[in-house]
């Protein structure tokens, strides 16, 4: 496979539009930088849309993408492997985290089946749970082939419905697991150290995890980072799907809002699959799992919070939003220095 066999080319940011959002900023009645990030993300917006001002954020759209996965038999949770389909039913009758979040942000839900260990009528189940990778591939190269597409096709559907902003979730008992081990992979780091609490787990439970992670790493340590070798080997097909939808979101010049470590390891290989996409992206938020911050680094990407949050599901990502729109809203509601008779000169 090959990444051209699925990706169009990422388009660069507009300089020009940037260039132009800060000049914008500096004729506003505030001094030079009094709004901090909110001027960066503002310029950022302004780059992704090449608009100025950037457009108002209007239909923001949350993917939950659920999937089981082998490596939760080895004990890795506090939880079942069961309160994966319990949690999917949860937020598709609005009684989760994420639909409470959602709903205070004027954020959209769509869950998506990819991998729970049932049977499905969605159209993008690609297989029941994913196989264990500390000793099996997590899903064929035909299983890989149906992922990415899946998640090529859900980003289109969403981009073509209107979506403007896009947030990625994650949803599946083990998922910290896999995500450690991806980015250990890509960012050669030690196991003990991108391996975290993820559901709270003991140090008891936390052991055999580090272990499945480090089993993982070995199994996909002669593949560096090829993105189609490394997925199909230690990744599921739900983050598999995740990351060609960021990947094609970033292909459409939509952005994408990243949530915690699950989908920022997604994240990492998805910027292998469409080189340049995570300049389309924001980190909403940082999560306590010790992976995250290795993978944000790689990324260069600051998050906007740091609240501690570690449920998933979007919710991080869904939390930010509320500042991404201020960014974009100060350019339509501030008063420029002329406009409002101010003289600048104060300000500077």
């Amino acid at each position: 496979m090959e990444s051209t066999d699925f990706f169009s080319h990422v388009p660069d940011l507009s300089a020009a539009a940037r260039a132009e959002a800060w000049k914008v900023q500096s004729q506003l009645t505030k001094p030079p930088g009094s709004l901090g990030r909110l001027e960066e993300i503002g310029a950022w917006m302004a780059s992704v849309q090449d608009a100025v001002p950037p457009r108002p954020i209007e239909k923001a759209r949350v993917v939950v993408f659920a999937g089981d996965h082998g490596i939760a038999a080895r004990g890795v949770s506090n939880f079942d492997p069961i309160v994966s389909i319990q949690t999917f039913d949860n937020i598709a009758t609005g009684g989760a985290g994420v639909c409470a979040l959602a709903a205070t942000h004027g954020a959209e839900i769509r869950l998506v089946d990819i991998s729970l260990d049932r049977d499905s009528d969605d159209p993008y189940h690609v297989r029941r749970c994913s196989g264990s990778i500390d000793m099996e591939d997590a899903m064929s190269e035909d299983e890989l082939a149906a992922s990415l597409n899946a998640g090529i096709a859900i980003a289109n559907e969403e981009i073509d419905a209107g979506a403007d902003i896009l947030i990625p979730g994650d949803l599946g008992i083990g998922n910290t697991t896999i995500a450690a081990a991806l980015i250990g992979a890509y960012t050669r780091t030690e196991p003990v150290k991108v391996t975290g609490r993820g559901s709270g787990i003991d140090d008891a439970t936390w052991k055999p995890k580090v272990a499945a992670v480090r089993d993982a790493m070995f199994r996909a340590r002669s593949f560096g980072r090829d993105p189609f070798k490394v997925l199909k080997a230690i990744g599921s097909p739900d983050l598999a799907a995740m990351a060609a939808f960021m990947a094609q979101a970033a292909s459409r010049r939509t952005p994408v809002i990243l949530d915690g470590a699950i989908v920022t390891a997604a994240a990492l290989w998805a910027n292998r699959l469409a080189p340049g996409a995570s300049n389309f992206w924001i980190a909403g938020h940082r999560s306590p799992e010790p992976a995250h911050t290795y993978a944000l680094r790689e990324l260069e990407l600051t998050p906007i919070l740091d609240l501690g949050m570690r449920l998933g599901e979007g919710s991080g990502a869904v939390e930010a939003l509320p500042h991404i729109r201020s960014a974009v809203m100060i350019f339509h509601h501030m008063a420029t220095f002329e406009g409002a008779g101010v003289n600048a000169a104060l300000f500077s």
